[in-house]
């Protein structure tokens, strides 16, 4: 089965070249492809990536990570790939474990794989983001039903099949930042396909700042999906 990484980044010259290097140290043999999605990025975050191995698609302005993400789905779609691997261009996700998250996938078992950092390892966790984190998660499982630990790590792989699915709507405007992934996660479930979590590493470089997400306008857009799915239900 053919895998690619799509990572999405915007401004991340000081930490793409070492994901993208990792990967394709530490996954060899088993990604066939390495692309990121340079997300309107004003620094050198596309030279770096192509010069460290990686094919790059650039956005000439920022769209959001949803719009990144998709363009790479799009991509694997368009190139016939079996299996979307999504990791961060921050570094805070580790190439060492793609193996990993593949592995329920490649076993023919399970059609979606999410990381959690709960099942797994967390350094330098910020206890504000640690708390955020468990109740988001609390959240989508009341919403879809199923008890998924971290429904907002971007640490996942899936069927590429799961996104050729009609009644599964990636090209939906309102999903340009950061509602795709939790939406994606919400419909996969809500159309039966299989999916598990394996216990993933999250890193946190304070030096390097922790995330681009903005309270309460990023809370909105991840919560944004749930909410519209509790609505979808109350007006049926």
């Amino acid at each position: 089965m053919s895998t690619i990484v799509i990572i999405p980044a915007m401004d991340e010259e000081k930490k793409i070249g070492i994901v993208v290097s990792g990967i394709l140290k530490y996954a060899e043999g088993l990604v066939d492809e390495v692309i990121v999605i340079d997300d309107g990025s004003s620094d050198k975050t596309a030279i770096v990536a192509e010069k460290s191995g990686a094919t790059v698609i650039s956005h000439p302005k920022n769209k959001g990570v949803g719009a990144a993400i998709r363009t790479g789905i799009d991509y694997a779609v368009q190139n016939n790939f079996d299996i979307c691997v999504v990791m961060g261009g921050d570094a805070q996700d580790d190439p060492h474990e793609i193996n990993r998250v593949i592995s329920p996938i490649l076993n023919d078992t399970y059609d979606f794989v999410q990381g959690s950092r709960f099942y797994g390892a967390v350094v330098n966790f910020p206890i504000f983001r640690k708390i955020t984190t468990y109740l988001f998660s609390l959240f989508f499982k009341i919403v879809a039903g199923v008890k998924i630990t971290d429904a907002s790590n971007g640490y996942r792989a899936f069927r590429t099949k799961i996104v050729k699915d009609q009644k599964i709507n990636l090209h939906q405007h309102w999903l340009d930042r950061y509602e795709l992934e939790p939406y994606l996660l919400l419909q996969t479930i809500k159309k039966g396909y299989k999916i598990t979590e394996v216990p993933v590493t999250k890193m946190y470089f304070k030096e390097l700042g922790y995330s681009k997400m903005k309270p309460i306008l990023s809370w909105w857009h991840i919560l944004r999906p749930l909410i519209k799915e509790i609505f979808h239900r109350i007006s049926i």
